[in-house]
């Protein structure tokens, strides 16, 4: 049975609540059972994505209201996966814009408007947590038709719904003042009246976008994208081309499954407007299009946008290689690269000139952060270089990475955030006061926010809320100051002694612990100035026949400083390396030799 459809993409910056409402979307539409029971925020599949509250990848789900199939598409917030959203808008007619009640738009609210509005999409906004004390939905709503302004939007853009919404409760309502007990109908119904059906020419020849690729270990690879045109069959022959319009393979359709709450539903047939997932193309990628023999013309591909940081991934080749890994090899390493870039479109991956190091380039820390996090936990083990800025040349010029950032931060710090902000080379843009916190704005170059989140959030005893997204290109501005504390080198390999720490945590702050194995080159703590020091901290005491003090007993030594993945990549310089393995992150010398380094230098 074929149903009228929707399809819209939901959009908003991190943390505004889209997976949340989301969720209540699948229940009030009847998708589950009544008494099932459903973890919180369920569209967010993956261990990390659980972890850390984000949504990283792009997830599709469908439900049934009032005989109309809605399919929904739930978007990463987060300003470095925007290459997820950026593909994911052309597989739908409309776009639900979330807006917290009291945060107002966000970078990347600009970000994903501005996609959406150029694509021509009509938004409809949902003002959401209408329910927080500081929220002033009147304030904000104004502040979403500026941006719409100066976005560009036209006439029709401009005259767009608003709802208010507490998306946890799952309430909806026209108007700001909401009814307890209330549900989400009116979402509902402004989707069904206010998103234009997908185009459903039936006669032509198939035709279908891939805007997403699934793996799944009895089917292989899984295509996803919305049907353009025609109809597809399940055991129908079709073309497979690239985005240049090369023929890539020509096979059979082996499966085809539709969505229906969060499950694949296996089907016969898909016709045009629908979301579909098709098997049995093992060399398809994102921007592909599955095309009837008839009509070997691709689908226009949306241009991604570049990346702007990028990291070297090398070979471990620490005395410790080989303990803690599973797979350790460069050719394994590259395997595992190249296995991302089927699904990760912003990423890219080049050779070096050494066989064992390969650049890896993406959106932003946080982004290949979470590469280095996934296969850390498949097992890899590897070493990671200081994060870098791509820097562009254009008529004898240099041009960096500018980001817009926000930092919402208590009134008695505001000062000490605008000094780092400044010293960064950062331009400072607004100045508003909300409630009890100062809302600043600026434009940074991406380079000046590396380590930028560590020192911040230090600095204002961890209140400072913080929000960043790529702005553009623009003109280089100059060099920037350096990490203010040197590192403390381990001289030798072996098992750090208290007796060693007890001398040396005056110096600064230790990274290891007593009993901890260390080698040589190793980075093992933080000094208090701003060179490097070398330290044996496998010292021992010596063996006399005189009877110790009794206060040698009693000797307290300093926690050691326990730093997450990215704060240890905040934390490396440019000789530096971060060794990453299942079972530890260690910093350490690019060479680690301290008489080849005093020679390098």
């Amino acid at each position: 049975m074929t149903y009228p459809i929707r399809n819209i993409a939901i959009i908003a910056h991190v943390d505004h609540g889209k997976t949340t409402l989301v969720d209540q979307l699948l229940r009030q539409s009847g998708t589950f059972r009544e008494h099932q029971e459903l973890e919180e925020r369920v569209m967010d599949s993956g261990d990390l994505e659980k972890e850390r509250g984000i949504t990283i990848s792009a997830k599709n789900t469908a439900v049934l209201w009032n005989e109309t199939k809605i399919n929904i598409v739930d978007t990463p917030g987060h300003a470095d996966f925007g290459g997820e959203v950026e593909r994911i808008l052309k597989m739908v007619n409309g776009v639900l814009l979330l807006v917290d009640a009291a945060e107002g738009p966000l970078p990347q609210t600009r970000f994903v408007l501005k996609k959406s509005l150029g694509l021509g999409y009509r938004p409809i906004v949902v003002i959401n947590k209408i329910d927080r004390h500081d929220a002033r939905p009147d304030d904000v709503l104004n502040e979403i038709f500026d941006l719409f302004v100066n976005l560009g939007a036209d006439d029709d853009q401009l005259d767009f719904p608003v709802l208010y919404a507490i998306g946890i409760k799952g309430i909806a309502s026209l108007s700001p003042e909401l009814d307890e007990g209330g549900d989400l109908t009116p979402l509902f119904e402004t989707i069904v009246s206010h998103v234009p059906a997908p185009e459903t020419n039936y006669e032509k020849s198939f035709k279908m976008l891939v805007s997403n690729v699934e793996w799944n270990d009895y089917v292989g690879r899984i295509a996803i994208g919305r049907v353009e045109q025609g109809v597809v069959k399940r055991n129908q022959s079709v073309v497979l081309l690239s985005r240049e319009g090369e023929v890539k393979e020509k096979a059979r359709v082996t499966k085809l499954f539709t969505y229906n709450g969060l499950e694949k539903v296996a089907a016969d047939e898909g016709r045009a407007g629908d979301i579909l997932a098709l098997a049995g193309y093992e060399d398809t990628g994102i921007g592909d299009t599955l095309t009837d023999e008839s009509d070997l013309n691709p689908v226009t591909y949306y241009d991604i946008d570049q990346p702007t940081i990028s990291m070297f991934f090398r070979v471990n080749d620490s005395p410790f290689a080989g303990l803690e890994g599973k797979f350790v090899t460069s050719n394994q390493i590259r395997d595992r690269l190249i296995k991302e870039l089927r699904t990760n479109v912003s990423l890219r991956v080049s050779p070096t000139e050494s066989p064992d190091v390969y650049r890896v380039a993406g959106r932003g820390e946080l982004q290949l952060s979470i590469l280095i996090e996934s296969m850390r936990r498949e097992g890899y083990e590897f070493a990671v270089s200081r994060p870098e800025v791509i820097i562009k040349e254009e008529g004898g010029n240099l041009f960096e990475p500018v980001e817009e950032v926000i930092v919402q931060v208590p009134e008695e710090y505001a000062s000490r955030v605008i000094d780092i902000l400044l010293m960064r080379k950062g331009i400072m843009e607004s100045m508003t006061q909300e409630l009890e916190y100062n809302r600043l704005a600026f434009k940074v170059p991406s380079r000046g926010l590396i380590g930028f989140r560590n020192e911040v959030l230090t600095e204002t005893k961890g209140t400072a809320i913080i929000h960043q997204q790529f702005f553009d290109y623009e003109p280089h501005r100059g060099d920037l100051p350096g990490r203010k504390s040197g590192s403390m080198v381990a001289l030798e390999k072996g098992v750090v002694t208290g007796y060693a720490l007890e001398g040396l945590q005056d110096r600064g702050q230790f990274f290891s612990e007593t009993g901890s194995e260390v080698y040589a080159g190793q980075v093992v703590g933080m000094n208090s100035r701003s060179d490097d020091l070398l330290v044996n901290v496998v010292k021992k005491k010596n063996l006399t026949n005189h009877r110790a003090a009794q206060s040698a007993d009693t000797v307290r030594i300093n926690t050691p400083l326990q730093y997450s993945l990215e704060q240890c990549l905040e934390y490396i310089e440019d000789d530096e390396l971060l060794e990453v393995t299942p079972k530890s992150l260690r910093i350490r010398k690019k060479f680690l030799d301290h008489n080849l380094r005093k020679r390098k230098k």
